[in-house]
């Protein structure tokens, strides 16, 4: 069994990275990921990983070269951060277009301008619909295990995409946590050798990504989706074996004393664990509260969420992105989107926090609950709130 020691969690990642027995990483250093790839290239320089490293000259020759890399049938990784995976975007669509099942972690940080490397989610919610399978993890243990579970749901032959590991930017990143880390044994019983649908070979000549004329085009992207769409069964699937192997169990979406709750949050990344601790507290003073904590991002787990939070009065959604000129945060939009056509439709109460690494004290988390109880009880909802915003 794996040993639980203080780690910090970019290094736990490229320490999962390496027990997955990745081929090749290409990679280029940006605040606040760099630690990651940095100590990968240690273990390829030090012999302790047998893949290659290729250093490039950019966030897009990065993408790129993994793209090549994993066409020619290599198990493939990547980090990444806020404006690096701006220049990844063109990148991005044709990954996931080409079925190719690249795993990358993502250090969410803010996106330019003004130029910030503090952490919000505005870089992987402006590539939300990059057609990759997308988590989210709350702490150093689940940015440890998503990344290892990444390949083994990428991977899936009924799926074959590319998967997006997200861990908060310094909250995470930068920080030592006690962590169990696996061992060589357990992760190769949980994780088999990566077999490619197809692979670009010059002995056996293949033609990979051609020109998608409009006859096919769409047949293309719906073959896509479907597979996106499988993919929630498969990450599923691949948690419950992850649970027999590791004895760490995980949902599309986890939930904390939601039965009986009038109020529910609904959030997703690090800031999670300050909401469930204000949570605990409203709950020691007899209020009814609870915390739905997304972990699965895409393919969105709609069913999972409403089953969460259809007995709510209310829904506190906490975003930590902005989707300018709309009517709210990318989250709260899913969880409107989610309620149009289900019978019980609870207040959704939106909340915009955390921009640019602002903090989010626990009174203000605290005035979120009580301006949704309020609602709750037939108050009027404004379109949502920034938290902390100053005159």
């Amino acid at each position: 069994m794996g040993k639980r020691q203080g780690i910090e969690v970019s290094i736990a990642i490229a320490e999962a990275a390496r027990l997955a027995r990745v081929d090749v990483v290409s990679a280029y250093p940006i605040t606040p990921q760099t630690h990651v790839v940095e100590h990968l290239s240690e273990f390829v320089a030090d012999g302790d990983l047998d893949a290659a490293y290729i250093p490039v000259e950019s966030e897009h020759s990065a993408m790129s070269a993994c793209v090549g890399a994993a066409a020619a049938g290599a198990r493939t990784f990547t980090s990444t951060s806020a404006q690096g995976l701006a220049l990844m975007h063109e990148i991005l669509f044709i990954a996931s277009g080409l079925r190719l099942p690249i795993v990358m972690a993502l250090a969410n940080r803010s996106l330019s301008a003004p130029l910030s490397i503090w952490n919000d989610q505005s870089d992987v919610m402006a590539n939300r619909d990059c057609g990759w399978v997308q988590l989210f993890a709350e702490n150093g243990q689940e940015s440890c295990d998503f990344t290892i579970q990444a390949f083994r749901i990428g991977e899936d032959p009924r799926i074959s995409l590319p998967v997006i590991v997200n861990f908060d930017g310094f909250i995470l990143s930068h920080v030592i946590e006690p962590i169990e880390m696996p061992d060589q044994a357990e992760v190769d019983r949980y994780l088999p050798p990566f077999k490619p649908l197809r692979v670009l070979d010059v002995a056996r000549p293949i033609t990979i990504g051609p020109v998608g004329i409009p006859d096919i085009y769409t047949e293309a992207h719906m073959a896509q989706e479907d597979a996106l769409l499988r993919s929630l069964d498969v990450t599923k699937e691949a948690w419950k074996e992850f649970d027999k192997v590791f004895g760490r169990r995980y949902e599309p979406v986890m939930c904390h004393d939601t039965g009986d709750a009038e109020v529910v949050f609904v959030i997703a990344g690090a800031l999670t664990e300050s909401v469930r601790t204000v949570a605990k507290n409203l709950r020691a003073r007899g209020e009814k509260v609870g915390v739905a904590s997304i972990k699965l991002w895409r393919p969105f787990p709609f069913d999972d969420l409403y089953g969460a939070i259809e007995k709510a009065r209310a829904v506190v959604v906490i975003d930590r992105a902005m989707s300018f000129g709309g009517p709210g945060g990318p989250i709260a939009l899913e969880v409107k989107s989610m309620l149009y056509n289900r019978p019980r439709k609870p207040a959704v109460v939106e909340f915009i926090a955390g921009l640019g690494g602002r903090n989010l004290p626990f009174e203000e988390i605290e005035g979120m609950y009580a301006k949704a109880k309020k609602i709750a009880e037939g108050g009027a909802a404004a379109p949502y709130e920034i938290v902390g915003l100053r005159a």
